[in-house]
């Protein structure tokens, strides 16, 4: 007896927003329902943010930093303002550097929450897990509005510091956030790593291998979710992450899994890291003495911290000028997308929305 004979048939999914995350096409190759090939194919969101940097003065191109990952813009705006700062040799605040760090991890939270309710939300757990981590992310963006008026597009850091201090209703507003937001990631792990369903789809799902990970250049959550302890903020530290106490989750399998789970440790730790900052910071300047139109001398830098999405990094080269002769984005979006052809061969339809909605894109990153 014979099986039945199929013929392979090319699909092109996209582009279109929801189940690709933004403006993104896959070309993939089925037999039956199994995936034997697939193409990801780039370039519908094309912003030319790098040459439009070279064409600004180093300070407008924070704005720039905003609209890549407009999902954690503070951790762009870091990346960028580091990397001026190395070029120009300007010393940051102590007080400043506190001031980042908690944005920053502020904007870590935020973006997990969306990875995670985005990927339940392509499982098929409409509306509700998704809404709960709306519920949190707003009350960091309310205190981003509270920082420098914006909740989405920030451009709150400045090269040599920030926009403006933390007043009074920002610490009142933090404190009762940290306070509530450990209960609330305890309950939506429980929501989740309990749900039959969630595991069934999730478990064993789109392996991504140590070996693998390191191979491709694949970096933040998901390199640790293949049970690679690699963390930035651990390996090279920088502002005032060195003074703090945290852990770094890893992950069993590097599965779809893990690489969820490992985004709802990571919010723990960035609740502690937070709660130390709170402790320690102590009044000061917010901001070196640093004139608008920065003019770093003729050489050359690159500076990377650990966003989000994996290791954001900027390569800056200046010609003694107001803006950069060349500018370069280490986009951790874009690199985490070369192995997405390995994880996906084998498996179903539905697992390769689940398996991209793991890896957590945001196209502006991507094509920028």
């Amino acid at each position: 007896m014979t099986g039945i004979r199929t013929e392979p048939v090319t699909v092109n999914l996209g582009p279109q927003h929801p189940s690709t995350h933004g403006v993104f096409r896959l070309r993939v190759t089925f037999d039956g329902e199994e995936i034997i090939d697939l193409e990801p194919v780039f370039g519908y969101l094309h912003r030319g943010t790098e040459k439009l940097a070279e064409t600004r003065n180093y300070t407008q191109i924070v704005t720039l930093t905003d609209r890549m990952d407009y999902v954690a813009s503070m951790s762009n705006n870091l990346a960028y303002v580091r990397t001026v700062e190395e070029l120009s040799g300007i010393e940051v605040p102590e007080r400043a550097q506190y001031i980042r760090v908690i944005c920053a991890e502020l904007q870590r939270i935020a973006s997990h929450l969306m990875a995670t309710g985005f990927l339940l939300n392509d499982i098929g757990a409409l509306a509700t897990p998704l809404i709960y981590c709306f519920r949190e992310r707003e009350k960091i963006l309310d205190l981003f509005e509270i920082l420098c008026g914006a909740r989405i597009t920030l451009s709150y850091m400045r090269p040599g510091g920030v926009f403006q201090d933390a007043d009074s209703d920002f610490w009142n507003s933090l404190d009762i956030l940290i306070d509530e937001l450990p209960h609330y990631l305890d309950e939506l792990e429980t929501l989740i790593s309990k749900n039959e369903i969630v595991l069934a789809r999730t478990r064993s799902v789109g392996i991504l291998s140590d070996e693998d990970a390191i191979d491709y250049g694949v970096t933040g959550p998901i390199l640790r979710a293949s049970r690679v302890k690699w963390d930035l903020r651990k390996a090279n530290p920088y502002e005032i992450y060195d003074r703090i106490n945290f852990e770094v989750p890893i992950g069993v399998e590097g599965d779809t899994y893990d690489r969820f789970h490992v985004r709802l440790l990571e919010m723990q730790e960035s609740v502690k890291i937070i709660t130390q900052c709170i402790q320690q910071i102590e009044k000061g300047s917010i901001r070196a003495d640093v004139p608008y139109f920065v003019r770093p001398k003729p050489g050359e830098t690159y500076q990377s911290v650990e966003g989000p999405k994996g290791e954001l990094g900027f390569y800056l080269i200046s010609d003694g000028g107001v803006s950069p002769y060349r500018c370069k984005v280490r986009a951790p979006s874009f690199i985490n997308l070369t192995p997405l052809r390995k994880m996906m061969l084998g498996w179903k339809m539905g697992d390769l929305i689940t398996i991209l909605g793991s890896i957590d894109i945001v196209l502006g990153e991507v094509d920028r």
